[in-house]
Formats: structure tokens, C-alpha cells, sequence
């Protein structure tokens, strides 16, 4: 009898291959087959998820505005990264015309602007939706005439609880901005979901990322502003990228073939 010890994932692996014989083949990832466009992809909820994708056997093409974020994935096997500018739609345009028709789209890409109604300038508003919101939609129309002649397709959509799901004080326009994502998901899911495309958003609330890091930072009290971001959590602790990336690695997998038009909610109980 075999004693098996350590790692559960691992344990889970050996009883495979005891179960097999002697034959070791490799296991399959939950996304073996499919290729994925991630935008934002140089750190934060991007990078977590172009790393996830490809452990789970995606092939990735991850894109950012800023290349240097880009060079800790340029030598990880299966992925391929790309400079994109989503706010520019030739650009959009032309990595699907370089790439093809990806399985798999996730938007990540956003900007979290602070301040109340009077405190948003009209620049703040235009660049907010230009990059929350015109960039998912036009992201959204490259894929989809490929998705529709391929058969099928998954979007994930980036959203936040700060939207029509809960107000948050000092995110105005970050909310209405998020708030019409969650909109645009669903039109656009109710519109394909006969054609095998399943178009879903995800809602976090606060996540340890480099941007939060940036907004705290740049706060006149970063220790107090940590502390007040913290206290909003009912379970005490921020989020983490990996856990929004296991999120989007079942939204992307056949396991949520049943699943569109959906707001997945991973706040750790900010909304209850």
C-alpha cells in the first residue's frame, strides 16, 4: 500500500498516477487549449492572472501600457507579452489582427480616480470612462466577430463593488464608471449568449496591489489610510491578486459554460 504524504495537490497528483499505473502522464490545466489576451497584465490582478492562466495551460498574451512592467513574464514560458495601449483603438485592433481570436479575454484594465461629485473635473470624468469603460467596449467588438465564427468564447469583465452594487465615499466617479461595466456585461452577454459566448464581470472590493500601494502612499497619512482601507473589510484583511486570478481562471475554464451575465462578487464580506 502506498503512504501518502505532504502537499494536497500534489497527494492528488500521485493517486492520479497510482491509479494509472505506472504511466506518468501529465495532468491537463482547467484552461489546456486555450489561449488568453490579458490587459494590465504587468502587475497587480493582471499579472497574478497571466501566471495562473498559464499554470492551468493557457497559452497568454499579456499586454500593458507600460513595458517595464512587462519584463518579469517576458521569460515565462507560454506567455507572450505585449505594449497596449487600450485607449487607442487602432492599436486594440491591430494586436487581435497579430493574435487572432483569443478563448479567452479578460479586461483588467482600469484607473481609480478619488473624490466626491464636487471634486470631479470633466478630465477626470473623460479619463475614467475612456479607460474603465470605452477601452472594455472596444476591446469587447475586436474579439467578438472571431469569437462568433470560432463557436464560443469567454469575457471577463473587470469590475468593483464601488458601482450600482454598493456606494463608497471619495469614489464617485470611479464608481459610475464601474457601475456602466457592469451594464455593458450583461447587454453584451444577453446579445451572444446564443452564439456560445459567455460574458461575465468580476466585483472586488480592496486588493493589496502596486496601484493601491501608489493611492496610499500619496495619501497625507499612509499609515492611517492602510489602517482605514482595512477597517472597511468585515474579514480584516485586504484581498490578494491570486485570489481574484482563481476567479478568473474558473470564469475562463469549461467549468462556468453555464455561467454568463454574472457579477462575481469577492469582497470578503464588504457588501453584506
Amino acid at each position: 500500500m502506498t503512504e501518502y504524504v505532504g502537499n494536497h495537490s500534489l497527494l492528488l497528483q500521485q493517486i492520479q498516477r497510482d491509479n494509472l499505473g505506472t504511466q506518468e502522464e501529465p495532468l491537463a490545466g482547467r484552461l489546456t487549449g486555450k489561449t488568453a489576451l490579458i490587459t494590465a497584465a504587468g502587475q497587480g490582478i493582471g499579472r497574478a492572472t497571466a501566471l495562473a492562466y498559464v499554470d492551468e495551460g493557457a497559452t497568454v498574451w499579456a499586454t500593458d501600457i507600460n513595458p517595464a512592467t512587462l519584463e518579469s513574464l517576458d521569460l515565462t514560458p507560454g506567455i507572450t507579452t505585449r505594449v497596449l495601449d487600450v485607449t487607442d483603438t487602432a492599436a486594440v485592433r491591430a494586436i487581435i489582427d497579430e493574435i487572432g481570436t483569443p478563448d479567452i479575454l479578460f479586461n483588467c484594465a482600469g484607473f481609480v480616480a478619488g473624490g466626491n461629485i464636487l471634486e470631479c473635473s470633466d478630465q477626470d470624468w473623460d479619463f475614467s470612462f475612456n479607460l474603465n469603460v470605452r477601452a472594455m467596449f472596444h476591446m469587447m467588438q475586436a474579439v467578438l466577430p472571431g469569437m462568433v465564427d470560432k463557436g464560443g468564447g469567454s469575457i471577463i469583465n473587470m469590475s468593483s463593488v464601488a458601482s450600482s452594487l454598493q456606494g463608497v465615499v471619495n469614489r464617485f466617479v470611479y464608481s459610475a464608471s464601474k457601475a456602466a461595466v457592469l451594464g455593458m456585461t450583461k447587454s453584451v452577454a444577453a446579445d451572444f449568449v446564443g452564439q456560445g459566448i459567455r460574458v461575465n464581470a468580476i466585483a472586488p472590493a480592496t486588493v493589496q496591489t502596486p496601484s493601491l500601494d501608489d493611492r496610499i502612499n500619496a495619501s497625507p497619512d499612509p499609515v492611517q489610510a492602510r489602517k482605514d482601507f482595512i477597517a472597511r473589510q468585515p474579514m480584516g484583511r485586504l484581498g490578494n491578486p491570486e485570489e481574484i486570478a482563481s476567479l478568473a481562471v474558473y470564469l475562463g475554464s469549461d467549468e462556468t459554460e453555464y455561467i454568463t451575465g454574472s457579477v462575481q462578487v469577492i469582497d470578503g464580506g464588504m457588501t453584506l
